[in-house]
C-alpha cells in the first residue's frame, strides 16, 4: 500500500464543499467498531459500541452508545446523551463538554472552551475566517506552497538519502505512521496544557516553546518526505529512474492542488501533517534505528 491512496482515502472521508458540509460519522445503534474511530473535518457519532477509542479533529462528538476507549475532541464540542458510557477519559480542547443526567464517564474529564484553535497551525496553516475563493486565501495558499518548495529544495539538499529512507517507511507503513502522528501531536497538546496549568509561566513557557519547536521540525522534514512518498506513488514504475528531489516536486505540486479544494485540501494536508511527523518519529528522521540502545540501558543500570 501507498501513501497516495490512504491520503486520499482520509481527504474523501472527511472533505465536502465549504457549502455542503459534510455528513456525521456514524456508529449505528447495535453496530460494533473494533478498532480507533477518528474523524477528520466533520461529526461523529456513537449510538452503538465503539470498543477502542474515539477522536474528533475539527468537529464535534455525541455519544448515545458506549466507548471502550478514550474520547477525544479537538476544535469541537463534546455531548454524552443520558445513555452515554465513556470507560477511560474524557478530553475536549477548544470546545465544550455535556453530560446529560445518567452519563457516566470512568475515567478523568477535562475540557479547556477557550483553548485557542492555533492548534491548527501545526495541521494545516493559519485559518484565515475568509471564503476559500477570497484572493487573500488564494494568495496565502500560493505563498505556503513556494513556501515548501524552497524548503523541500534545501532538505533534498542537505539529506536527501535519510528523506528518502522516510519515504520508504511512508510507503510500507502508512497508517502506522498516521496513527504514530496523531498520537504525538495528542501527546503534545495535552503535555503542553499540563505543564502550563502545573507550573509557573517562566518555567512553562521554555517547555512549551521547546515542544512546539520540535513538533515543527518534524513536521516541515517529514512532510518533505511524504511529498517523496507522493511523487514516486503518482510516478509508479517511472519514479525509479527518476531523482529524489525530481519525486519530491511532483508530490509537492499534487499536494499542492488539493490544497485548494475546499474541506477536501485541509483534510488531505492534515493527514499529509500526521503522516508526516509519524514517519520522522518511526524513522528517527531517516536513521532508521531505535531511538534508545536496549543495551546502552541495560549497561547503565549495573553501575
Amino acid at each position: 500500500m501507498t501513501a497516495l491512496p490512504l491520503l486520499v482515502a482520509l481527504a474523501v472521508a472527511a472533505g465536502a464543499p465549504a457549502d455542503d458540509p459534510a455528513p456525521a460519522l456514524l456508529l449505528e445503534r447495535g453496530a460494533i467498531a473494533r478498532h480507533q474511530i477518528v474523524a477528520v473535518g466533520r461529526d461523529v457519532r456513537i449510538d452503538g459500541e465503539a470498543l477502542a477509542g474515539v477522536t474528533a479533529i475539527d468537529g464535534s462528538a455525541r455519544i448515545v452508545g458506549t466507548v471502550a476507549g478514550d474520547l477525544t475532541v479537538l476544535g469541537g464540542d463534546a455531548t454524552l446523551a443520558p445513555s452515554a458510557i465513556v470507560r477511560g477519559d474524557v478530553q475536549v480542547l477548544g470546545g465544550r463538554l455535556s453530560v446529560a443526567p445518567g452519563a457516566r464517564i470512568d475515567g478523568r474529564s477535562v475540557a479547556y472552551p477557550t483553548f485557542s484553535r492555533a492548534w491548527l497551525t501545526l495541521l494545516e496553516g493559519p485559518s484565515l475566517g475568509l471564503p476559500a475563493r477570497s484572493p487573500v486565501v488564494v494568495a496565502a495558499k500560493l505563498g505556503l506552497v513556494a513556501a515548501w518548495l524552497v524548503l523541500t529544495v534545501v532538505l533534498f539538499a542537505a539529506g536527501g538519502r535519510s528523506l528518502a529512507g522516510a519515504s520508504e517507511e511512508i510507503r510500507i507503513e502508512p497508517l502506522y505512521c498516521f496513527a504514530t502522528g496523531l498520537a504525538a501531536v495528542l501527546a503534545l497538546l495535552l503535555t503542553a496544557l499540563f505543564v502550563s496549568a502545573a507550573l509557573p509561566s517562566p518555567l512553562a513557557l521554555p517547555l512549551v516553546v521547546l515542544a512546539v519547536v520540535a513538533a515543527l521540525v518534524a513536521k516541515l522534514w517529514g512532510t518533505a518526505a511524504v511529498f517523496h512518498a507522493l511523487g514516486r506513488a503518482l510516478l509508479g514504475g517511472r519514479g525509479r529512474r527518476a531523482q529524489p528531489l525530481h519525486l519530491a516536486m511532483a508530490g509537492l505540486a499534487a499536494a499542492g492542488a488539493l490544497k485548494f479544494v475546499p474541506w477536501l485540501g485541509v483534510a488531505a494536508w492534515t493527514a499529509i501533517t500526521l503522516v508526516a511527523v509519524g514517519a520522522a518519529l518511526r524513522t528517527k528522521f531517516g536513521r532508521r534505528e531505535a531511538w534508545f540502545d536496549a543495551r546502552d540501558a541495560l549497561a547503565s543500570r549495573t553501575f
